[in-house]
């Protein structure tokens, strides 16, 4: 395998981590991951080298834009800035409950 082939193919697993930890996998959002493997298999014929890592240095820039907002996210969170926790306390408190092997049950909301 080529330097560029193992570039590009650590580049494709650290977008779909991102994509699967920040956007999800419900079947309404797989369309974007569905989206990003297609445009890798399509492009992976390409033999201009630039054109390569000119999308290389594309889907990298996307990560590191999906990881940054999350990260960004969580700062504004963890600062109590002006913003709706309700969420952010109910994955603290699920997380809390299965450290020691218990669900938090659904709540029902009309």
């Amino acid at each position: 395998m080529s330097s560029e082939a193992v570039l590009a193919l650590k580049v494709y697993r650290q977008l779909l981590s991102a994509i699967n930890k920040h956007i999800g996998q419900e079947d309404y959002k797989n369309r974007f991951g569905e989206f990003i493997m297609q445009e890798f298999r399509k492009n992976s014929n390409l033999s201009d080298q630039s054109s390569i890592r000119q999308k290389i240095k594309l889907a990298r820039d996307y990560t590191l834009l999906l990881n940054s907002v999350h990260h960004h996210k969580e700062l504004l969170f963890s600062y109590n800035i002006a913003v709706d926790r309700s969420d952010e306390m109910k994955r603290i408190l699920g997380k809390s409950a299965a450290s020691v092997g218990l669900q938090l049950p659904d709540v029902y909301h009309p």
